[in-house]
């Protein structure tokens, strides 16, 4: 007998992705909470550990080394990634509102969002760059980085607003990366010119005199000009590029680039919401971690002020609070008494220099700068880095019984599951979620829908005006992403390409969706999130959901049956090849390959994160300008792979062709994940058409020919367009925002029964 599914009966969002939070994504992947669904919100899925920023500006640490790939730590953590940013909480409902989601509902929520320095003078947000959030100021360092390489003897003036801890430590990593960078362009004079502001007397004040006035010494040796007692008041643009800082002194210093590191501040919707907060705007919490204002809010990191226990805005209490933080949800979730936390009173830190050395500073103690103490900071980094970066597969947990699951609704949870018309979705949350989704994205107006979601007949009616064919496809698949808002877009715009690549107008939906066991509140936001991110591309493709059906199961899945309408003289078919075209493909290929090494955990989360952007793409306005260039024959790229789906064409018009395997376009990681032989589930089965290909002996081992069999979702459209068409037509496509479009190939005559498949290695368009 099968065991039963573990139904979801609470839900716990998690906003952030800061130190704290993804200790807690790790301790629940290692042991998870029965009949708890993990949300994590963050709008960036690698998140930087602050212990290593400087390490990285001074070039010691790759990217990798010094970021959190939260993708991959909530796979393992069995947590749900939604890519977005939190912009406010709605806590009479218990929603967090986003940025470029519906809102997010919640049971228990946990916030670790970080600071941002404190932009409290004019023109600070405009011209300064702060260096928190990180990912923000990361990407300005690594342009600097690029254009220094590039142009080495180019003047460039920098200026540190902040002479806390934070930002002696970045002037001093800057300056030695920089000068590096001159030395290995042969550069004897260097043509930096790097300021450090600081309000105050002495750097770094909130620690012994002796480790400001060393670090300040260290700093003038090296050539950086220091402003004690220098307040600036305001930020001004002077000329194109350049910007001017103003003091209170009347000092004011020209430079191209400003870094804020200053007090922190909190983000702004914080206060705003409801939540009690401190004077700046942070979360006020007990010393259980817990909001002081709402009990079912959690709050860590920069972000939390525990009111009892008040320390500075320092990384290592983010990671002393990770575990306390991760009991008290498990105990909070449980219905167990939480547990007091006490953060220390005194904390060491190590201060890098830029130059492989550290000064160590705890009290009024001290030693260095010391290479020696720069080796054990590494270490210390290191070490903490490597429990999310060695994450192996989790053996599932055992199925949790009814009996001890913790229920956030009164509704009993069934021993088991009933199948057929017992396994449906209620009629109150069907009529609930399709009422919010009316209200929030109204359907467009469509004459030739007589009965639709409007009604509650038992099935949609439409009409097909004269003169016009109705075209029919249906596609349904399980998730193959935790975030249900995404998962909908993606497989409705895998729906809808059969419509454009027959060059069909969409006009109506019918949904089929299977959601996971639930208790009713986790079966409505589940089904909420997911037809929402049906609809909205439905919409925007001019199409209304008319009807459809749900039912629950082990796993999530959508189906869609889409209409579309045409005329049939215009139709394209996959009969409409003709030797001399141009192949054009409008997606780059590898969604099979990236996301079954996701499943395994070794997909950087940046890799996915490309592949779910070319799959919420639609193809609409790829096959507008497909026909515009007087495309004959078009198919979607999907479950077959592209030589799949090219054989259908080729076949149906009896012809051959010749790819280009350099050609082909490339998503991110999918060369890598190749590499390692991670392989789709469907790709033995696609392999199969290798055997139309005339050289297969001669470009099997080619690294890119396992691309040709790999299944793609939402993937891209595959035309053919008159070879002199081809160049202007790709250029148009690109321009329109499908930025891998390539000419690929070339249709040829066929000659007898020979194989119809040539692979060429020539990287030019044929």
């Amino acid at each position: 007998m099968q065991a039963l599914p573990r139904p979801i009966t609470q839900d716990l969002v998690l906003i952030g992705g800061g130190h704290s939070h993804a200790i807690v994504l790790k301790r629940l992947g290692m042991q998870p909470v029965p009949g708890v669904r993990v949300t994590l919100i963050s709008d960036v899925s690698h998140t930087p550990y602050s212990g290593m920023l400087p390490g990285y500006v001074a070039g010691f640490y790759e990217f990798d080394d010094c970021h959190i790939d939260l993708q991959r730590l909530c796979r393992f953590a069995g947590a749900t990634l939604i890519r977005d940013q939190a912009i406010g909480l709605d806590l009479q409902q218990h929603r967090v509102q986003l940025a470029n989601h519906p809102p997010r509902r919640f049971d228990w929520l946990s916030i670790d969002i970080g600071s941002t320095p404190a932009a409290m003078v004019p023109g600070a947000s405009e011209y300064s760059i702060p260096v928190k959030p990180i990912s923000q100021f990361l990407a300005t360092w690594d342009r600097i980085v690029t254009e220094i390489a590039q142009q080495p003897d180019r003047p460039l003036r920098i200026a540190i607003v902040g002479g806390g801890a934070g930002g002696v430590e970045l002037a001093l990593s800057v300056q030695a990366r920089l000068q590096s960078l001159y030395r290995a362009a042969g550069l004897k004079q260097s043509p930096l010119e790097l300021h450090l502001l600081h309000r105050g007397p002495r750097l770094i004040p909130e620690r012994a005199a002796w480790v400001g006035r060393t670090l300040g010494q260290i700093l003038t040796d090296r050539g950086v000009v220091l402003h004690l007692q220098e307040s600036v008041t305001s930020i001004m643009a002077a000329g194109a590029s350049a910007r001017k800082i103003c003091c209170e002194s009347g000092l004011t210093v020209e430079c191209d680039y400003i870094f804020w590191v200053t007090q922190a501040a909190a983000a702004p919707w914080l206060a705003k919401s409801g939540l009690a907060t401190d004077e700046r705007g942070f979360v006020l919490v007990n010393d259980r971690l817990q909001s002081l204002s709402h009990p079912y809010i959690f709050a860590a990191g920069d972000v939390a002020t525990m009111v009892d226990y008040p320390r500075p805005k320092a990384g290592v209490f983010a990671v002393r609070q990770g575990k306390a933080l991760d009991q008290n949800l498990r105990r909070a979730l449980q219905q167990q008494p939480l547990r007091s936390f006490v953060p220390q009173k005194e904390f060491l830190i190590l201060i890098g220099t830029g130059d492989r050395r550290a000064l160590a500073s705890r009290g009024g103690l001290g030693i260095g700068p010391h290479a020696l103490l720069w080796r054990w900071k590494d270490w210390i980094d290191r070490k903490f880095m490597r429990q999310f970066s060695d994450l192996q597969p989790m053996q599932p947990a055992p199925p949790a019984s009814p009996g001890n699951l913790p229920h956030s609704s009164p509704e009993p949870t069934p021993t088991m599951p009933c199948a057929g018309c017992g396994s449906k979705v209620g009629s109150t949350i069907l009529e609930q979620v399709l009422t919010r989704i009316q209200q929030q994205q109204p359907a467009p107006m469509r004459s030739d829908i007589l009965i639709g979601l409007d009604g509650a007949d038992d099935a949609a009616v439409v009409t097909v005006p004269d003169g016009q064919v109705l075209v029919q496809t249906v596609d349904h698949f399980r998730a193959l992403l935790d975030d249900p808002f995404v998962f909908g877009q993606i497989c409705a715009n895998h729906c809808l390409s059969d419509l454009f690549a027959m060059a069909a107008e969409p006009q109506s939906a019918l949904a089929i969706v299977t959601l996971p066991y639930a208790a009713a509140p986790q079966l409505s936001e589940t089904l909420y999130q997911l037809l929402s991110g049906a609809v909205q591309v439905l919409h925007q493709a001019g199409a209304v959901l008319v009807g459809g059906h749900t039912t629950e199961g082990r796993e999530l899945a959508l189906g869609l049956t889409c209409n579309g309408l045409a005329a049939p003289d215009q139709l394209w078919r996959k009969a409409g090849m003709q030797p001399g075209q141009a192949l054009i493909l409008t997606k780059a290929l590898g969604t099979g390959t990236l996301f079954a090494a996701e499943m395994q955990l070794q997909a950087k989360g940046r890799w996915i994160e490309t592949a779910v952007t070319s799959m919420q793409q639609s193809n609409q306005a790829a096959a507008t300008c497909l026909r515009q260039f007087q495309a004959t024959a078009c198919t979607d790229v999907t479950g077959f792979g592209l030589l799949g789906h090219l054989l259908e064409m080729v076949r149906a018009s009896q012809v051959a062709v010749e790819l280009d395997l350099l050609a082909l376009p490339v998503l991110p990681g999918a060369t890598e994940t190749l590499r390692q032989g991670i392989l789709s589930s469907l790709h033995p089965q696609n392999l199969q058409g290798a055997q139309q290909i005339a050289n297969l002996d001669r470009v099997q081992t080619h690294p890119l020919f396992p691309l040709l069999f790999d299944p793609q979702t939402s993937g891209g459209l595959l035309a053919a367009v008159p070879a002199e068409q081809a160049e202007a037509c790709v250029q148009a496509l690109q321009a329109l925002g499908y930025s891998y479009s390539r000419t690929i190939g070339r249709v040829l005559p066929l000659q007898g029964q020979a194989p119809v498949v040539v692979l060429s290695e020539t990287g030019v368009p044929c």
